[in-house]
Parts: structure tokens; C-alpha cells; sequence
């Protein structure tokens, strides 16, 4: 009952830790800001308490994330294997805010441990709209023309995390700091990170869980599509003007 007791008052001493070390908020949409970093610091206090590594908790994120992704791409999409594939990527993307909270936690945070977080956020973002690309092709009764939209998704989804990426790493280049930017540095408004709700990972991930009703699925995935790519064309030249100015 004591070590119980001890390893609940460690678990609640990280999460007020964590609460007060969060990154800025600056930029983030609204299920990214306010439930994945909610869901984020209490699975980091948890992995410190039973003594995981943040690479540890990245891998967690990667199984879930990529057996989700292979479930979408290689099973019939009914109620269920959607409702499995969105709760799949939703634990993964709470376990992808983890990893970076454990580290500022242990103070363990390294080079290798970020490079490792992006290189799986890279072939995330690559491989997410390919495979719904493939369910699509060969599971929901949509014209051919439609197909379209996954290949269109993909690419605007890996040039908008490349950009993201490297805009926030020569931002703190320019700063001259090599970690995260944290809450002081400066947040978005509320209004802000809901406008930017749609093109929330998130809200994506949300999304896919519906695969299982094409009749809500393909309209509600085509809009997060256009909205993603709009945003992307508004802030391509926005984040240039400010690499510009230095």
C-alpha cells in the first residue's frame, strides 16, 4: 500500500512538474494544445514513474501509431477496425507528446532522442494518407477521381511538416537555443488554435476513426484536406517573410 501511495504522490508531483515546463503554445491548434498535451504530460508522469526512457515512449508512440496506419491500409474498413484505427493514432500521437515532456522531465532531452522523434514523424506523415489512399482503392465506393485527395493530402501534409520543422529549428538557431520554446516564450490566442482546428493532427486522427462510415468519412476527410492545403498557402509566405528578416 505504501510503494502504491508513493508511486501515485510521484505521478501527481510530475504531472504539477510538467504542467509548469510545457512548450509555448504559440501556433498549436486546439486539440493539440489543449487534450494531446493534456494526454501527453499525464502518460509522461506515468513512464517516469515505472522507469521509461523518452525513446522508450517514442517507440510506444511508433507501435501504436504504425499498427493503426497498417490496420487502415490492409483491413476492410468496418465500425470497428475504424474506431480501433482512430484510437490507435490517437494514443499514438499522446505518446508522441510524451516522449518530449519525459525528457524535460528527466532533464534527458539529446540531439538523438529529437532527431529520432522527427525521423518517425516523417515516415508518420508520409505513409498516413498513402494508406488511405490504398482503403480507399479498395474498399469505399468512391470515384476514381477522388483518389486524388489522399495523394493531394500526402503531399501537402509532408511539405507542411518540413516547413513547420525546419521554420522552428531556425527560429532557435537564430535564437541561439537548442531546446524547445516553452509557454513564456509567448501562446496563440484561443480563437486562434479553434480557427486552426482543422488542420489539428489531431483532428485528423479523430477523423479516420470514422473510416468505417464512408458517407461521413469522405466529406469530412476532403474538408480537412482543403483546409490544410489553404492554410499551407497562407503560411508559406508568411514563414519565408520571417526567415527573410532573420
Amino acid at each position: 500500500m505504501n510503494e502504491r501511495e508513493t508511486a501515485l504522490q510521484r505521478y501527481r508531483r510530475n504531472v504539477e512538474t510538467l504542467a509548469s515546463r510545457q512548450k509555448t503554445s504559440k501556433g498549436a491548434p486546439g486539440y493539440s494544445r489543449w487534450v494531446n498535451r493534456w494526454l501527453g504530460r499525464r502518460l509522461a508522469a506515468g513512464a517516469e514513474v515505472v522507469g521509461l526512457s523518452p525513446n522508450g515512449v517514442t517507440a510506444l508512440s511508433a507501435v501504436c501509431t504504425f499498427a493503426a496506419i497498417g490496420a487502415l491500409a490492409t483491413l476492410r474498413p468496418t465500425v470497428v477496425v475504424g474506431l480501433l484505427v482512430g484510437l490507435g493514432l490517437v494514443l499514438g500521437y499522446a505518446l508522441d507528446a510524451a516522449d518530449g515532456q519525459l525528457a524535460r522531465l528527466q532533464g534527458s532531452g539529446s540531439r538523438a532522442g529529437e532527431w529520432l522523434d522527427h525521423v518517425i514523424d516523417a515516415i508518420k506523415t508520409a505513409s498516413l494518407h498513402l494508406a488511405v489512399l490504398v482503403c480507399a482503392y479498395r474498399y469505399l465506393d468512391v470515384p476514381d477521381a477522388w483518389l486524388l485527395v489522399p495523394l493531394g493530402f500526402s503531399v501537402v501534409s509532408c511539405v507542411f511538416f518540413f516547413a513547420m520543422t525546419l521554420t522552428d529549428q531556425l527560429r532557435r538557431a537564430a535564437r541561439g537555443q537548442e531546446g524547445m520554446f516553452l509557454a513564456a516564450d509567448g501562446s496563440s490566442s484561443t480563437a486562434y488554435s479553434l480557427a486552426v482546428l482543422p488542420t489539428d493532427y489531431g483532428v485528423l486522427c479523430l477523423a479516420l476513426g470514422l473510416v468505417g462510415w464512408p458517407v461521413v468519412f469522405v466529406p469530412v476527410y476532403s474538408l480537412l484536406f482543403l483546409a490544410t492545403a489553404g492554410f499551407l498557402v497562407l503560411a508559406l509566405p508568411k514563414w519565408f517573410r520571417e526567415m527573410r528578416r532573420g
